[in-house]
C-alpha cells in the first residue's frame, strides 16, 4: 500500500484493496451546513457524515460549467489541453480527449468492478455505460403541484427554465431518491473484486422541484436572503474602462418580481433533498460489511451564484463559481474536521489511484492530495486552476484569486485579497501595491490553449461558452 498513507495508518487497506463511492452532486455550491456557506441550510445527513471525513475547505473546479469540469476530472486533464470549454461539447468528439482512459475505465483496467447511475459524464445523448462494468439508468415520476417562474416582458432566462416549486410524486417516487436508493442497495451485494460506485446526483441542478416537505422546511417570512451589492461588478473593467459584466438575466427576473427570497429557498429546500437522498445511502454503508474498507468522495461539479455579483447560475470564474463542496472519508485516516489546503476537482483522479494502490497514471494532470489528508494542517497552497470559455483562466492559492481573460476581454484582470475580501467585492488589479502578487500568480497560466473541440449537432446555436472574444450566455 502507499507509504504516505502509512504515515497515518500502517495497516490501512494492507489485506483487501479499497473499495470507492464517488458521488457527483449537480449544481451544488457551499449552501451545506459542515460548509457553512449558508447558515439557513439543513443538511443534517451530510454533517452527520463529515464527522468521520474531512471537509476540503478550500477546494475548486476545473471550469464552472458542467462539461468541461466533469470532462477535465474525469479524464485527468484541463481543458486547455482537451478544447472541452463548453456544454455543447463532448469529450468523445474531441480529438484529444478520445482516447484518454477515464477515471472509472481505469480502475475497471485495473481489477475493479465499476457500477453507476445518474449524471458522472455530460453526454448529449449518448450511451454512457461503455465506462462502466454495470450501468443503470433512474427516473422518478413528473408532476407539479404547484410551479413558479418569474416573467417580465423582454427578459430570457436562458439555459434552463428558471424554476421551482412542489412536485405531486413522493420523495421515494423521486429521480435522486432512486438513485441513492438504487447505489444503496448495492451495498447488500457480494463482490468478489473490489467496487467503484459512481452516483450522480441531479439536483440543485434547475429547474427547482422537489416535494412540498422540503420547502416547508424554509418558511419565507423566516428566511434571510443573500446581501444584494449593486455596485459590485462596477471595478472589473477592460483596459479602455468599459465595465465587462452586468447583471444577469436571472437576477433582473428575481429583481424585478421581489423574489429573491423565493428563488433562494427554493435552492435550499433542494440541498435538503439532496441531504435526504444521500441518508439513504449513508445508512447503508455505515451498516454494511464494506463500512470500514470503502473511500468516499462526495463533489459538487462547479459552485453556484445565488444573487452575487448580479447573478444567479453557474459560469464566470468568481469565488461562487469556482469553489465547490468536497467532503473525502478514508476508514483510518480522516477523522473530522476541515482542511484549508487548496485543492482542484482534477486532483481526484491521481488521488484515487494513490489510495487504492493502482499504478500510476502518468498521462493525468492535477496532483495527489494523499498526504493532504494524513496531515491536514500541512502547507497546500499551490495555485490551482480554473477555466470558462477559451483563453480565460482564473488562479488561487488560498488567500489570492487572480483571473485573466485573455479571450473575452482583451487581457483584463481582476486581484482579490480573500483576508480582507472573501466575497471579492474590491477589485485589487490596478493597485500597483499588488503588482508582484500579480506577477506570481501569472506563472501558473497555462502556456497553451487548444482550440475549440467539435460541438455537437445543434451546439453552434446554442452555445457561445467557448468563442473567443464573446460574452457568456446563460447554460443549463
Amino acid at each position: 500500500m502507499c507509504a504516505i498513507l502509512a504515515l497515518s495508518a500502517s495497516n490501512l487497506f494492507a489485506q483487501k484493496q479499497p473499495n470507492v463511492i464517488f458521488i457527483a452532486v449537480d449544481d451544488l455550491n457551499d449552501w451545506v451546513g459542515c460548509m457553512g456557506g449558508n447558515p439557513q441550510v439543513i443538511t443534517p445527513n451530510i454533517d452527520k457524515f463529515a464527522e468521520s471525513a474531512l471537509i476540503m475547505n478550500k477546494a475548486y473546479a476545473p471550469s464552472t460549467v458542467c462539461c468541461p469540469s466533469r470532462t477535465a476530472l474525469l479524464t485527468g486533464k484541463h481543458a486547455t489541453y482537451t478544447g472541452v470549454y463548453g456544454n455543447s461539447q463532448d469529450l468523445r468528439n474531441a480529438p484529444k480527449a478520445a482516447n484518454l482512459v477515464t477515471l472509472p475505465e481505469y480502475f475497471g483496467k485495473h481489477g475493479y468492478y465499476t457500477l453507476s447511475t445518474g449524471k458522472i459524464f455530460h453526454e448529449h445523448g449518448q450511451d454512457n455505460s461503455k465506462y462502466y462494468t454495470e450501468r443503470v439508468e433512474t427516473s422518478g415520476k413528473a408532476g407539479k403541484l404547484w410551479s413558479e417562474q418569474p416573467q417580465v416582458e423582454g427578459i430570457k432566462s436562458g439555459g434552463t427554465d428558471f424554476a421551482w416549486g412542489a412536485t405531486t410524486a413522493k420523495v421515494d417516487e423521486t429521480k435522486d431518491y432512486l438513485a441513492a436508493k438504487w447505489a444503496a442497495d448495492q451495498l447488500k451485494r457480494d463482490f468478489d473484486k473490489p467496487f467503484f460506485i459512481a452516483l450522480g446526483i441531479s439536483k440543485p441542478h434547475l429547474p427547482w422541484f422537489v416535494p412540498q416537505e422540503f420547502f416547508d422546511m424554509y418558511p419565507l417570512d423566516k428566511l434571510v436572503p443573500v446581501e444584494i451589492f449593486r455596485d459590485d461588478l462596477d471595478d472589473i473593467v477592460r483596459a479602455d474602462g468599459k465595465k465587462i459584466f452586468s447583471a444577469d438575466n436571472r437576477f433582473l427576473l428575481a429583481d424585478k418580481t421581489n423574489k429573491h427570497k423565493n428563488a433562494q429557498q427554493a435552492y435550499l429546500a433542494c440541498v435538503s433533498y439532496v441531504d435526504y437522498c444521500l441518508g439513504l445511502l449513508f445508512d447503508e454503508l455505515a451498516k454494511s460489511k464494506y463500512a470500514d474498507n470503502t473511500i468516499v468522495m462526495i463533489w459538487g461539479d462547479h459552485g453556484w451564484h445565488l444573487s452575487e455579483k448580479l447573478k444567479y447560475g453557474k459560469t464566470d470564474l468568481w469565488e461562487e463559481s469556482c469553489r465547490v463542496p468536497f467532503i473525502v472519508k478514508v476508514p483510518e485516516v480522516t477523522k473530522g474536521g476541515k482542511t484549508d489546503g487548496v485543492v482542484n476537482l482534477i486532483d481526484m483522479y491521481p488521488t484515487l489511484i494513490e489510495l487504492c494502490g493502482l499504478p500510476a497514471n502518468k498521462e493525468i494532470d492535477g496532483r495527489s492530495f494523499a498526504r493532504l489528508l494524513a496531515n491536514p494542517k500541512m502547507e497546500w497552497n499551490e495555485p490551482t486552476l480554473s477555466t470558462y470559455q477559451y483563453m480565460n483562466h482564473s488562479l488561487t492559492d488560498g488567500r489570492y484569486r487572480y483571473t485573466w481573460y485573455g479571450g473575452k476581454a482583451d487581457g483584463a484582470e481582476e486581484l482579490y485579497d480573500h483576508v480582507s475580501d472573501p466575497l471579492e467585492h474590491n477589485n485589487l488589479a490596478s493597485n500597483p501595491k499588488y503588482k508582484e502578487v500579480i506577477e506570481r500568480m501569472k506563472k501558473y497560466l497555462p502556456t497553451h490553449h487548444e482550440p475549440d473541440s467539435p460541438r455537437t449537432k445543434g451546439g453552434e446555436k446554442s452555445d457561445a461558452e467557448g468563442k473567443k472574444g464573446k460574452k457568456p450566455k446563460g447554460e443549463n
